[in-house]
């Protein structure tokens, strides 16, 4: 029997509370910032299960951001159940108002000195007893949390920056707003109007609005919004040019996308899918094993990962698929099923995807390159073994086939799986994603098609990578790769680093989306830009089949111009505490990692600043040479210095060279899940010039 909770919702405090009516279960708190959507009704398979128990108008789901696991309430009335649906104002980060509320010990809505001081640990911020008691007295004669948070973020290092072009030391003229955009922010031509639409966007006097004036404050939110960011807003949206052949681009791929966990023991969920599409995930994959009863089960085999319907699985595939992006999803098939419950999958694939699924050429003609996202907008494509090709009309019912991942990984111990038959009303669906075995480059040269598609182990992967680099990327002119984890490392759900297969042209290299770390922040950074929509354009060496490029070699492409990238580490801002301890404050350091061709990868690193979390100075300056900027993606990283073990993670931000703006800059900082923790940032000031 699912455990009925009760909940309240504490509006003060942000934060829900439920409670368990078993013996003995306590209850447990988070913030309502946590919360990234509420479901109503049976929208869970917890809730499905017991359906008949509990209606669907006392039902709910709370969705958290990031990887932790949902949480199904049921209400004691339908209205109980409808308040708990959050707007947006309601579910922003309220952090300096929430600090206040864990300082109040005794919960009496004021604060005494000791008070103070535990809110200044709270907040990162070493201060001696005399200047804190300075400080309560203020605050005790303002009894205003505004006027103490702005006294506390003042930033002399913003105001400098400020001071070298106001002329009075007050305000920015719009003709010296329009000279600071123009020298250090890199604007252009384009100087004059974005500098009247800053004052009227980020100036909060209205006074100096129609003055044409920007004060500290306005420059301050300026530099703190997505205009004065490092990642250009032009590249968030959608840009690139999306009608070129599906082996031109970059696709947001995962590997066994139905586990939440390891895949030894984890647990198998819908609700994997569910995040990994609204991430804009655009290949995901379905293990598919003979049910008992008839009905087709998803699970990583031969393991004691929990089973779902299969049927379950392309129902909610249908109704997320295209939520997050509108362009094609690839559904990667690992078939283990016999012939009957093949039959049973494609009847599911057909009747519930409908049209979505795409069955046949788009202009009946033999293909000669793949079609482009844009002409597949809205539809899937099933990647699995096909009996024939696209173009013949046999009229085979069934053949020897062997599952993608047991064909490629020869070196792995046999499963001990006999080839199982294929069926034609499941081959019959397979298009565009024919899976084949890979012989080698020569081979594919000759003979393979373009909507041939062989899947890689990591390791045979990187060694095509390292011996037969130009041939590789070549070949990914033409057919699309897939790339998949060694399985060992895929055991424990451990990711390998995908740059090694970006930079040779590899276009679905898939991924443990459960499993956060360095490598799903390079993905995240790199699938960030062109509207998150799943699709990033290659460079245009990469889309050549006749190119030269190596990763090895980058100076012998034609077009080859290195960089140079300076980043002066200027400070940081509300950086995160990551250790609970009483009394512990942050020693922060930022590294910065460059990943991209092999003469590109470089680490560099402030030093650390003792006991300042909340507004640290660095003042650093490191340089970097970038050879090939067009694959090239930087990492920036929060730490927690620590003498004597390891240092602890604060936070990160990832994006594509291509994508940085030059000039002052803030790096909004992203957790260890790739969800935002304002208003911890940091303040650079980046330089790039041609390397002479």
């Amino acid at each position: 029997m699912m455990k009925q909770r009760h909940f309240r919702l504490l509006e003060d405090a942000m934060t829900i509370w439920y409670k368990s009516r078993w013996p003995g279960k306590g209850h447990s708190t988070f913030s309502i910032s946590d919360v990234e959507a509420v479901r109503e009704g049976h929208q869970s398979e917890v809730l499905q299960s017991t359906a008949e128990e509990f209606p669907a108008e006392l039902c709910f789901t709370l969705v958290f951001h990031g990887r932790q696991g949902n949480l199904d309430l049921v209400a004691k009335t339908p209205e109980e159940a409808k308040a708990q649906t959050m707007d947006e104002k309601e579910r922003q980060d309220q952090w300096v108002r929430d600090w206040f509320l864990k300082a109040d010990k005794n919960k009496d809505g004021k604060m005494n000195f000791k008070e103070v001081q535990t809110l200044l640990k709270m907040m990162n911020v070493e201060m001696n007893e005399d200047h804190a008691l300075h400080l309560f007295t203020w605050l005790f004669g303002n009894r205003a949390v505004c006027p103490f948070y702005k006294m506390l973020t003042q930033r002399d290092e913003v105001r400098k920056v400020f001071k070298d072009y106001s002329g009075d030391g007050e305000n920015l003229l719009l003709e010296e707003l329009e000279t600071f955009l123009s020298v250090e922010q890199h604007e252009g031509g384009q100087s004059y109007q974005l500098a009247k639409m800053l004052i009227d966007r980020y100036e909060p006097s209205e006074s100096a609005k129609k003055q044409r004036i920007m004060s500290l404050d306005g420059f301050q939110s300026y530099l703190c919004s997505q205009e004065g960011s490092i990642f250009k807003p032009k590249h968030l949206d959608l840009h690139q040019d999306m009608s070129q052949p599906l082996s031109h681009y970059f696709i947001s791929s995962s590997h066994n996308t139905y586990l939440l966990e390891d895949q030894i023991l984890g647990q198998s969920s819908l609700e994997a899918y569910i995040k990994a599409l609204k991430r804009g995930c655009r290949c995901v994959e379905v293990d598919c094993w003979d049910g008992s009863d008839g009905e087709p089960i998803v699970y990583h085999g031969h393991t004691w990962t929990s089973r779902i319907l299969f049927r379950d699985v392309i129902s909610t595939l249908k109704e997320y698929a295209f939520k997050a992006s509108d362009f094609p999803v690839i559904l990667s098939i690992e078939n283990h099923c016999g012939v009957e419950q093949q039959t049973v999958m494609a009847q599911h694939l057909s009747k519930i995807l409908g049209d979505t699924l795409l069955t046949t050429l788009l202009d009946g003609q033999v293909p000669q390159q793949l079609p482009s996202p844009q002409e597949l907008k809205g539809k899937i494509l099933l990647k699995a073994k096909k009996l024939n090709n696209p173009e013949d009309c046999l009229d085979g019912t069934q053949t020897d086939e062997v599952s993608d991942e047991e064909a490629e990984d020869a070196e792995s111990p046999s499963t001990g799986n006999p080839p199982s038959k294929l069926s034609k009303e499941l081959s019959d669906l397979v298009v565009y994603c024919k899976s084949v075995h890979f012989r080698d480059f020569e081979h594919a040269r000759s003979n393979a098609k373009c909507y041939e598609i062989s899947s890689f182990s990591e390791k045979k992967a990187k060694a095509l990578a390292k011996d037969e680099g130009t041939d590789f990327v070549r070949y990914n002119t033409r057919q699309l790769s897939r790339i998949y984890p060694n399985g060992l490392s895929g055991a424990i759900s451990s990711n390998y680093n995908p740059q090694e297969m970006w930079n040779v042209g590899c276009q679905i290299v898939a991924l443990n989306f459960q499993t956060a770390g360095l490598e799903m922040d390079l993905n995240d950074g790199l699938f960030r830009q062109n509207g998150c929509c799943g699709y990033v354009l290659k460079p245009d060496f990469m889309r050549d089949s006749n190119t030269q490029f190596s990763p090895d070699k980058p100076e012998e492409r034609q077009g080859y111009k290195p960089l140079r990238l300076s980043i002066q580490v200027i400070s940081g801002q509300q950086l995160p505490k990551v250790n609970q301890k009483e009394g512990s404050i942050v020693d922060p350091l930022v590294r910065v990692q460059i990943f991209g061709v092999p003469g590109d990868q470089r680490v560099k690193e402030t030093p650390y600043i003792n006991n300042n979390g909340f507004n640290p100075v660095w003042n650093k300056t490191l340089h970097f040479v970038i050879h090939t900027p067009e694959l090239a993606l930087v990492r920036f990283e929060v730490e927690d210095h620590d003498r004597a073990s390891r240092n602890d993670f604060i936070g990160q931000f990832t994006l594509p060279f291509t994508c940085i703006q030059a000039g002052y800059r803030h790096i909004h900082l992203l957790s260890k899940d790739g969800i935002a923790i304002p208003p911890a940032s940091l303040f650079v000031n980046i330089s790039i010039s041609a390397l002479t």
